[in-house]
């Protein structure tokens, strides 16, 4: 080999032959020739079920298409102008985007072409998307298709949640199978695309995730049995609503602030996407708080495509969510588009925010 002998051996040095044609590299050593993409862990899991068909595979593996494609045209917004708006707004009177309208038609597309899906609702449609039945699966799947979009101009990071429940009912879709709580999903998760794109999922058995190779066009398992700490520093919220809100979302943020001599205060860290403030709460630990307000006296998140899959996700990583009264996947919905106020994060964090509203309904009954 001609190695210049100034530079130590790299494990990336190339050895040349003396036959001219011939290169040969020890360079492969850095490539993961047995990687553990999301097709090939759900398989996986898949055969550990006894009775398992691969329905959730294939359904799992559209949505795996959706947001490649979704993730894509991110990348491309600023240049396609896919962050302006169009003029319309959606079901929850938010101004709707290009690449809204975009991740939403991804969404549906791939989901029905899987045929595994009977039913689906997403933020962006005002009545539940029923699949023709020479296509209908037995699956419901409600997604928020771009979650912070309102974020796209600045470049924030931004992201897409989904719930995934088995139909009730046999044939097309109805009631039942539109408005089950959270503790019967099936499966759920977000992906979030900044840095990065990625995948977070569980399927009942823990919480893992998975980075987008751009270089060979997979989802590969980057983090592993995802667990969130106990506790952790940061709190989450928008303290532009503080004159809205009741007595003890204000106690407990004082307390968050100002926790007694000796005690170090908590960072406050507020990004105004959901997938984002979550994903960094399940990483570091922490509480996201969207509380009821005064003037928003049932919550402003959605149930069923927001509230539901992250409080499945941090449970399944071992963390708590609640909407200040009960685990927020035991609350049984109304309709499609119910919205719910959420505490969510770390077990010990949210048990502080719980104890502090009992403290302060306590003083509400003896006033």
């Amino acid at each position: 080999c001609l190695l210049k002998p100034a530079l130590p051996l790299k494990e990336s040095t190339f050895c040349i032959s003396l036959h001219p044609r011939i290169i040969m590299s020890d360079a492969t050593s850095d490539i993961d020739v047995d990687s553990m993409t999301l097709t090939r862990f759900v398989l996986n899991e898949q055969r550990k079920i006894e009775g398992a068909t691969g329905s959730l595979t294939l359904l799992l593996n559209a949505l795996m298409t959706a947001i490649k494609a979704i993730s894509t045209a991110v990348r491309k917004a600023g240049f396609a102008k896919l962050g302006s708006t169009i003029g319309d707004t959606n079901i929850q009177g938010e101004e709707q985007k290009k690449l809204d309208i975009i991740a939403n038609d991804l969404f549906i597309n791939m989901l029905k072409s899987s045929f595994e899906v009977g039913v689906m609702v997403s933020e962006e449609n005002e009545t539940y998307i029923e699949v023709p039945a020479g296509s209908r699966g037995k699956y419901v799947v409600s997604f928020d298709p771009l979650d912070g979009s309102s974020n796209i101009d600045c470049l924030v990071s931004i992201g897409s949640i989904f719930g995934i429940w088995k139909k009730v009912c046999d044939g097309p879709a109805c009631a039942s199978d539109l408005v089950q709580p959270g503790r019967q999903m099936v499966a759920g998760g977000y992906a979030i695309y900044g840095s990065a794109t990625m995948l977070v999922l569980s399927t009942g058995t823990g919480v893992n995730g998975f980075t987008l190779d751009p270089s060979i066009g997979e989802f590969v398992l980057s983090d592993p049995d995802m667990r969130i700490p106990s506790r952790g520093k940061i709190f989450s919220i928008n303290e532009g609503y503080t004159q809205y809100w009741e007595e003890d979302v204000t106690e407990y943020i004082r307390q968050c602030k100002f926790p007694g001599e000796g005690k170090a205060p908590m960072n406050a860290r507020y990004v105004g996407s959901m997938v984002s403030d979550m994903h960094r709460t399940l990483k570091y630990g922490g509480i996201f708080i969207y509380p009821a307000t005064t003037k928003s006296p049932t919550g402003k998140l959605r149930l069923q495509y927001e509230c539901n899959p992250m409080a499945y996700v941090v449970e399944q990583a071992g963390g708590k969510s609640s909407n200040g009264v009960i685990p927020t996947l035991d609350i049984v919905p109304k309709t499609i588009h119910d919205r719910a106020p959420i505490f969510i994060g770390s077990t010990e964090n949210v048990d502080d925010y719980l104890r502090v509203r009992h403290e302060c309904d306590a003083k509400k009954l003896k006033a």
